[in-house]
């Protein structure tokens, strides 16, 4: 077998090839090399949904446009994170190739962003939106107030100067493009909100302002299609967390579901005074223009698709629109439960003491994914002492804590409202057991991750409050009483470092308890030996959906 390896050679990833180390030999039938073991712990799903049939034959023509569209989001996204990649058909290995495929490079996403290729170096914190030699000092010292857009790109003068580039004028061939095909969308459009969005949203792809689409999207509340698409998160970016990345979903609402839903977005004004902490790190007051729905993921294109697959949405991210309108969230229903069904019922044999299993349930998944996305657009956003906003103060940690503070007031939330009698088809303890099992899904991301570093910041907060321990068997037993508790004092903790704006406390505080210690590690260890998938892909398009 033979190994891959990039080289960075001025300025440009190219491919050699080198011998393999440490992976088996697949000369012999029943052994699997190393990487086919990691390509392996992605489990196929078919992103098919029922609901395509309610579509009209306008929507049903728009959907090949949609996916058209997608798919260069997912070029761009390739260009961004990691250079050309029309590099890997040089691959022979079907497993290496097929790996990088599923990493968008040779990184390993949910493993640090670990290198899986012989004699290549670590990822670059910048990956493609900085020159690669760029510096932490050199990008401080650089004077341009553009820099740290979300829509620019760095890149070097023939003198070696620094220069930013707006998305528009570095992706220009791919840009213009998608306005084509975004017209055509737009004739076939039937819901008005819709038409709207996407002419708005062409318009962002022109100009590189998507505040008027992201309004016009909050807007949208009738339309069964949604079309979330463009440069939207900034987790790639480790270097300022400042660049968003390409990507794109196509969406088939479930309109039943969805109005089951509809009576909390109402409470979201009540639900934030109800917050834990002190009232000055609760004054912010969520807009209830807000919705929350539930959906199919029907394509997953770029930065969505890449490591782990995102099952749930809360867009804009836009403070100026969150503020006017609140924010839009997305259950991605068939995708959740395809993780539920695959990964979390046999983690949760694993880990869980036997008669605390049946705790763990699907619904309460629903719900604790529902309210983290629900969690993003409360709390607090401005700090309270003139440093402000939250995410300009807690700078390269701001992600981190974001994520972490949706995922405990989420639940926070969850447990609210059972005992609130809103929700009712779970208890508090599925909640909490699930959460906690969630967890353990979750850190085997990595460090690497955003959510996986939230997530470990959780568990071990969990885990020193008492929350949980191990029993003889080294099976999990839950106090739930020292959980609640272990929730209200987690989430108050994070509420007021975000509002203090605390950069260096939020610093010390991830690098002590964001990572894995030796008895997660240990359970671990037995989840992955176990041979459990580490996530998700896809078999997706036109053909998968019974429309080619």
């Amino acid at each position: 077998m033979k190994k891959l390896a990039l080289l960075f050679v001025g300025g440009f990833f190219s491919f050699a090839f080198f011998s393999c180390g440490g992976g088996k030999s697949t000369d012999t039938k029943n052994e699997k090399s190393v990487m086919q073991q990691k390509v392996e712990e992605f489990a196929y799903v078919d992103l098919s949904s029922d609901l395509v049939n309610q579509l009209s034959d306008s929507e049903k023509q728009m959907m090949p446009v949609l996916i058209e569209i997608a798919d260069i989001m997912d070029d761009l996204f390739w260009k961004q994170t990691f250079g050309d990649k029309s590099v890997l058909d040089t691959i022979r290995d079907i497993w290496i190739k097929d790996f990088a495929m599923i990493n968008y490079g040779p990184w390993e996403r949910l493993n640090d962003n670990k290198s899986f290729v012989t004699g290549f170096n670590e990822k670059l914190p910048g990956c493609r939106y900085y020159p690669a030699d760029i510096t932490k000092e050199e990008y401080e010292a650089f004077d341009d107030p553009n820099k740290s857009s979300l829509y620019t790109v760095l890149r070097r003068n023939e003198d070696g100067s620094l220069k930013t580039v707006w998305y528009r004028d570095e992706y220009k061939e791919e840009i213009t493009k998608v306005c084509e095909l975004l017209d055509k969308t737009i004739e076939l459009a039937e819901d008005a909100g819709l038409k709207t969005y996407l002419t708005e949203r062409k318009k962002a792809f022109e100009t590189d302002d998507y505040f008027a689409s992201d309004m016009a999207w909050m807007d949208m509340k009738e339309s069964r299609i949604d079309f979330v698409v463009g440069p939207i998160e900034n987790y790639d970016d480790k270097l300022n967390e400042a660049k968003a990345s390409y990507e794109a979903f196509v969406l088939l609402k479930d309109v039943e579901r969805s109005n089951e839903l509809a009576k909390f977005v109402s409470m979201l004004p009540q639900l934030q005074t109800e917050l834990p902490g002190a009232p000055e790190y609760k004054t912010f007051v969520p807009g209830t223009s807000s919705d929350l729905n539930v959906y199919n993921a029907v394509y997953y294109a770029g930065d969505c698709n890449s490591g782990s697959k995102t099952i749930a949405i809360n867009l804009p991210n836009d403070d100026r629109v969150q503020a006017l309108k609140g924010a839009r969230r997305l259950q991605l229903r068939n995708s959740m439960q395809a993780k539920f069904d695959k990964i979390m019922l046999p983690i949760g044999e694993i880990i869980l003491e036997k008669e605390q299993q049946e705790n763990l349930k699907f619904d309460a998944f629903f719900w604790n994914v529902t309210f983290h996305e629900v969690a993003h657009g409360l709390g607090i956003k401005e700090t309270i002492n003139g440093k402000g906003s939250v995410d300009d103060a807690l700078k390269t940690e701001k992600t981190s804590w974001e994520e972490a503070k949706a995922d405990i007031v989420g639940l926070f939330l969850t447990c609210k409202l059972i005992e609130m009698g809103e929700i009712s088809d779970i208890s508090v303890e599925d909640a909490i057991t699930t959460y906690i099992t969630g967890i353990l899904r979750s850190v085997r991301f990595g460090a690497a991750s955003s959510h996986g570093k939230a997530n470990m910041m959780c568990y071990n907060y969990m885990e020193e409050q008492g929350a949980f321990t191990r029993n003889a068997e080294g099976k999990y037993h839950i106090d739930f009483n020292k959980a609640k508790e272990a929730i209200n004092g987690w989430s108050a903790l994070i509420l007021k470092t975000q509002g203090d704006g605390d950069f260096e406390f939020a610093q010390r505080f991830r690098q002590t308890n964001g990572g894995i210690k030796e008895n997660l590690q240990k359970d671990l260890d037995k989840i992955n030996d176990a041979g459990i998938p580490r996530d998700i892909r896809f078999n997706q398009g036109l053909k998968v959906l019974g429309l080619e």
